[in-house]
């Protein structure tokens, strides 16, 4: 049996290079830090400051030394972490972006899974269905619904077959699905 843990502060450089890798060919990765000889710089300042904005509450389950990863919101969620260290175009398509999902998103309490991501290679192991089960379960015990968004339409599928389905479909500045799970 795989032991899913809760991340600590300790686990954040493994943690965000697994994503860093895990998220290099993800069309809103590729969106918000399009130069190839800056995505992995940028992705990982990006996934830094996730992580930092919630590991502290207990709300970031990883497995296998950081190879797969799930960073969850709790409801009533956003906790400042201070400004994205990122250039100032970088920072603005993910203002962008951030602005189209939140519009999608619904205005009921839920837990949100702003990442969920596996080294490719660790791909394959099912990995990331068991650390996004640690999440569905807390919002099960609270009796309340997850939400996620994905980009691309294989995402949407395998999501599919996990208890997801599409609520809300967004075009621009790219495609996405808004997808709920049932508490």
């Amino acid at each position: 049996m795989t032991e899913i843990m809760v991340a600590s502060a300790a686990d954040r450089p493994r943690v965000v290079d697994s994503l860093v890798a895990a998220f290099a060919a993800d069309p809103v990765l590729r969106f918000l830090f399009p130069a190839d000889e800056d995505y992995p710089e940028q992705a990982a300042a990006f996934f830094g400051h996730l992580f930092d904005k919630r590991v502290g509450r207990g709300t970031v389950w990883t497995v296998a030394g950081g190879m797969s990863t799930a960073i969850w919101e709790p409801p009533g969620g956003g906790t400042p972490a201070g400004e994205l260290d990122v250039p100032a175009e970088a920072r603005a398509r993910v203002k962008a972006y951030d602005e189209a999902v939140h519009a999608a998103l619904p205005d009921e309490p839920y837990w949100y899974l702003g990442v969920l991501g596996t080294h490719p290679a660790a791909a394959g192991r099912r990995l990331g269905r068991a650390v996004m089960a640690a999440g569905l379960r807390r919002a099960a015990a609270d009796r309340l619904p997850a939400v996620l968004e994905t980009s691309t339409a294989v995402n949407v599928e395998i999501y599919r077959r996990s208890g997801w389905e599409v609520v809300a479909e967004v075009g621009e500045p790219l495609p996405i699905w808004v997808m709920r799970h049932p508490g």
